[in-house]
């Protein structure tokens, strides 16, 4: 088992993400709204 996680992974340098993921995302966290109120903070999403 040590063996397993010793070992260098050559498909990391080759991950790319797509477009349409890197876009989600985006679209994501504009819509993401912060609102704190006192202690309490809420997330809203405006879509």
């Amino acid at each position: 088992m040590a063996k397993i996680y010793s070992k260098k992974n050559q498909l990391i340098s080759n991950m790319k993400p797509k477009k349409e993921v890197i876009s989600f995302l985006l679209n994501y966290s504009k819509a993401l709204h912060m609102i704190k109120v006192a202690d309490n903070s809420f997330e809203i999403i405006a879509n």
